[in-house]
Formats: structure tokens, sequence, C-alpha cells
């Protein structure tokens, strides 16, 4: 099940609605200008499922890594996305860092889990894009 949203607010939980937020970069209208808006995309791809914005998730992943990706990596639709919290972001010329935090439930009734991450990036062309992370993965929130 897809995370959801209401008319006012983005998946990502951005104040903006989804259709100004998030939606123009999935389907390839805008680029994301910065390490956060990456964030929240790649955070909204993976809500709304994976296997259906595959491409975005593919065409913002640096060429370098993205090899590691597996098709059962993007088509993986189980998890239940609740929340993003971007812990922080920067960037400087054309490399970014950021932490955030992914809140998910393995199913309806599951414990809430989160997927903290630092991932780093690196602008090729004016694109920003997702080179690798480090993840403390499945650890119950608190």
């Amino acid at each position: 099940m897809p995370a959801t949203t209401d008319a006012k607010h983005c998946y990502c939980g951005n104040d903006k609605p989804f259709a100004q937020c998030c939606e123009p970069f999935l389907t390839f209208k805008d680029k994301p200008r910065s390490v956060r808006q990456l964030v929240r995309a790649r955070y909204c791809a993976y809500a709304l499922g994976a296997g259906h914005h595959r491409e975005f998730l593919l065409r913002t992943w640096h060429p370098g890594t993205v090899r590691e990706v597996s098709v059962a990596d993007l088509t993986n639709d189980t998890l239940l996305w609740q929340g993003l919290e971007i812990l922080r972001a920067e960037q400087r010329d054309d490399r970014g860092v950021a932490e955030f935090k992914a809140f998910y439930r393995q199913d309806e009734n599951g414990p809430l889990l989160v997927h903290h991450e630092r991932a780093m990036f690196h602008r090729i062309k004016g694109l920003w894009l997702y080179v690798e992370g480090q993840v403390r993965e499945g650890t119950q929130a608190e």
C-alpha cells in the first residue's frame, strides 16, 4: 500500500501539494535543483511504488553505482512508507550529502521502523544523482 497524502501536502511531508512539489520531478517535467529536493523526490518514488517509478530512480542514480541495483530492489513495493525526516542536507559545488530518516512499516499492524541513511550525491551536467549511502536499516523508531 503506497503512502497517502491530502490535497494540501506532498507525500514527502512538504507543505506544498504533490503536484507542485515532487510530481514534476517524477514525471520529468522538472529536475531537482538541490540535494534536499532529490531526497524528497526519491522518497516519493519509493512511497508511491518504486516499480512504477523505476525510470526516475534509475535516472537519478549515479552511473558508477547504479550497476549494483537489481530489478528486485526497485520493484519491492511491500513496505508501507509513513514519512520522511531530513536531518541535514548540504551541497558544495557538485558534491552533496544528506542525512535522513524514512519511516515505514512492514505491514499495517507492524512496528514503525526507520531507514536511517547518510547519502552522498554528485551533480553531473546540472542533474543531482544519488551515489551511495551508509544505512542503518530496520531499527525501530523511537
